[in-house]
Parts: C-alpha cells; sequence; structure tokens
C-alpha cells in the first residue's frame, strides 16, 4: 500500500461519495500533505497501513513544535482521522491507528465583527471613479445584505437573481440551494453597475455569472480578498478583515437587532443550529461590554 496512490483513492472517495467541494477537499489533501512531510523528514519509511500510533503521537507532537494553533492542528487531525476511516471503510486496514488519538483542547473563538460604522467606512473608500468601482460598490453591498460565504459570491447568477421578489439563490456547501433575501440598496447597486459589466467582452461560459473581472470571466476568491483588504487599510481598521469578517457582521448585526436565531441558520446556510449559536455568544459579549463601558457602578471608585 504506497501512500501516493491511496491519498489518490481518498480523493477520489471524497469527490465522488461524499460530494465534497474543491476547496473541501483541498484542506483534506493538504492535511495529508502534512502527514507526509513529516514521514519523510523523520524517514519514517512505512505505508498508510503499516503505520502505528505512536508514530501519529510523533506527527502530532511535530505539528505542535511547528506552532501551529490548536484549531489547525485539530482540523489536521481531523483530515487524517477521516483518511483512515476510508481505509477501514475499504477494507484496506483491520484497524484505525488514530481512533484513540485525542483532539487537541479548543476554545471558542469568536470571530472578527465590524460595526455598521466601519463596514459604511469600508464601502465609502470604495473609489467609483475606477473602472471596477461599481462592481466591487455592489458585491460588497451583496455580501453584507445576504451574509454569503466567498465561494457564493463569487458563483452568483444573474439567473438566480429575483429583483421583484428581493431574493436570490444561492449555492452553498454540499451543492445545497437556498433562497437569500437581498435589500434594496444591493439591488440598487447591482443595477447600477449592470451597464458597466455589459460592457464587458465576456468570456464563454461566463454569460450567467454576475461578477466579472475586467476580462470578462469570473472573479477569483483571492481578488474578493484583496480588494477587502486594501478597502479595510484605507479606513483605518485595525482588525484583519476578510469576505468571512462581513458574513460574521451580517449574522451578529441580526441577532443584535432581535432576529430568530432558525431565520438566521436559514440563510446562513447552516446545516446545524448549534453553529448559528456562536452568535448568540458574540451578542452577549456585545452586551457585557457595553454595560461595563457605560454603567454607573463599572466606573473606577
Amino acid at each position: 500500500m504506497e501512500w501516493g496512490q491511496t491519498i489518490k483513492e481518498f480523493e477520489g472517495f471524497l469527490k465522488l461519495e461524499k460530494g465534497l467541494s474543491k476547496n473541501s477537499v483541498e484542506a483534506y489533501l493538504a492535511d495529508m500533505g502534512k502527514l507526509t512531510d513529516f514521514l519523510t523528514l523523520e524517514e519514517i519509511n512505512l505505508g498508510p497501513g503499516k503505520l502505528e500510533q505512536e508514530h501519529l503521537k510523533l506527527f502530532l507532537i511535530w505539528i505542535n513544535e511547528e506552532k501551529l494553533s490548536a484549531r489547525s492542528q485539530a482540523r489536521i487531525l481531523s483530515g487524517v482521522k477521516a483518511f483512515y476511516r476510508f481505509l477501514l471503510m475499504d477494507d484496506q486496514i483491520d484497524s484505525d491507528p488514530t481512533a484513540l488519538l485525542e483532539t487537541p483542547k479548543l476554545g471558542r473563538k469568536l470571530p472578527e465583527v465590524l460595526t455598521v460604522g466601519e463596514i459604511n467606512s469600508i464601502l465609502v473608500k470604495n473609489d467609483l471613479s475606477k473602472p471596477e468601482g461599481r462592481r466591487n460598490k455592489a458585491m460588497l453591498e451583496v455580501l453584507y445584505s445576504c451574509g454569503l460565504r466567498v465561494s457564493e459570491l463569487v458563483d452568483l447568477k444573474l439567473s438566480k437573481l429575483y429583483r421583484a421578489e428581493g431574493f436570490i439563490r444561492v449555492i452553498g456547501k454540499g451543492d445545497k440551494e437556498r433562497l437569500v433575501p437581498i435589500s434594496k440598496r444591493a439591488l440598487r447597486e447591482i443595477e447600477l453597475y449592470m451597464p458597466d459589466r455589459n460592457s464587458l467582452t465576456i468570456q464563454t461560459g461566463q454569460e450567467d455569472v454576475l461578477f466579472l473581472n475586467r476580462r470578462g470571466h469570473k472573479l477569483s476568491r483571492e481578488m474578493l480578498f484583496m480588494v477587502l483588504r486594501d478597502l479595510a487599510k484605507a479606513a483605518g481598521i485595525q482588525k484583519k478583515v476578510s469576505p468571512h469578517t462581513f458574513r460574521h457582521s451580517f449574522a451578529t448585526h441580526l441577532v443584535e437587532g432581535g432576529a430568530d436565531l432558525r431565520a438566521v441558520q436559514e440563510m446562513l446556510g447552516h446545516e446545524s443550529i448549534t453553529t448559528t449559536e456562536i452568535y448568540t455568544h458574540l451578542d452577549r459579549e456585545y452586551l457585557r461590554s457595553e454595560i461595563i463601558s457605560h454603567h454607573p457602578r463599572s466606573k473606577s471608585l
């Protein structure tokens, strides 16, 4: 049993049987890459079926010494465990050497959130006189208005935009479709962007994609990150800002405003309500900080 061939089979399983997205598959393969890098460095010349728990414990020590966060270590171990569950299910091994390995303890990490004022300051820094200005304004309004994932935004289709009804249809994780309300402001910015979009030479196969680059092709995830990073820097915001920050802010502002958690779950496309509940923790932290900052009994004696 060789690593290269077995990992290739694992990749096929993730794509075809599990139906995972390209990004998820790449994450699993990166986790396995960490394990094979370790084995090469330590000159452990054993195939997947010969690796034992003790070798994997040494691997966990190694990734810890690499100064990876507990969250990153847990993710890598999760990927390796998934690989060995696949081998066990495929009858390639008789026992799972990862079964008794413990995942690093994780604290609940609350995501970075922008205030409404900070989001407005980012949008103000967008230069509408630039060729991409209207596109970027519309793109960020949709991102904040709908709480989309990066992949959902760059894949958004014109044919899935229902202006009269005030909804968009997006394809989320596991190719699951959902309807998401869209604000009138976001719809207005899309209308203002459309003349610029229609003036492009649109590449074959990209005709239905809403947000395009200057070459008439779908935007990359990296481009969206760069646009946001540059605007946040121009706005003087010290927080680490990414497209996901806009998604977290969307959800947090809804919860702070009293939105039903089930409705927020539906809009975000979370499979479990537990995932959405992190925003109630954010809300409580916000309330606590507000009370400590403003209550007269919290003032220094």
